[in-house]
């Protein structure tokens, strides 16, 4: 009969440093790995970090992220590790007072008009050419057929059916395109 002996193995001891970096490196890898299969969006704007500096005096840069904690208490997280605390209705005052008084920059004004344009273009089965994003204008199009120019200056949104010509403003990019005589996209 033939027996198995079994012997065993010294497991190499880690000190708690080695332990630690070890943790750490694990955690970075997970994190890295967990980022390139389903990579976050940053859920705060330029806008959100422009309102939370002013708010806390700090450099807009520097805020990572915010949350709530238990419906009390907002945490504004900073990308050097650093977290306050912040009592939420006195938080919530402060934002809405910050965002009456903080002026939209001209990349917020244009990611704005954009998102009113994509909505409007929808709605009537257009699309358009490249925006000129200084002056927040360009060519619109329907089957491929040149319907005319819209964009938005200081007097509004403004529509006109050919290059050279009087402009017709209106207060949204719904109504200029009504004005270049386009009607809605009816389903089929």
């Amino acid at each position: 009969m033939t027996y198995i002996t079994h012997t065993q193995q010294a497991i190499p001891s880690l000190s708690v440093d080695e332990q630690a970096l070890a943790q750490a490196e694990l955690y970075s890898h997970l994190e890295s790995q967990a980022e390139a299969v389903a990579p976050t969006k940053d859920p705060l704007t330029s806008r959100d970090r422009r309102i939370i500096g002013e708010i806390i005096e700090v450099q807009p840069e520097s805020v990572r992220t915010i949350w709530i904690e238990g419906g009390i208490t907002v945490w504004v997280q900073f990308f050097d590790g650093g977290r306050l605390p912040f009592d939420r209705n006195w938080f919530a005052t402060r934002v809405a007072e910050v965002k009456a008084t903080l002026p939209e920059t001209p990349l917020e004004r244009n990611e704005r008009l954009n998102d009113e344009l994509e909505t409007a273009c929808t709605v009537f089965g257009l699309y358009h050419g490249e925006i000129d994003w200084l002056s927040f204008s360009t060519k619109l199009y329907r089957d491929g057929r040149f319907v005319g120019f819209v964009g938005c200056n200081q007097e509004g949104w403004y529509a006109r059916p050919r290059q050279y010509g009087v402009n017709r403003v209106a207060g949204s990019a719904k109504d200029v395109i009504v004005l270049l005589g386009v009607r809605a996209a009816v389903a089929a």
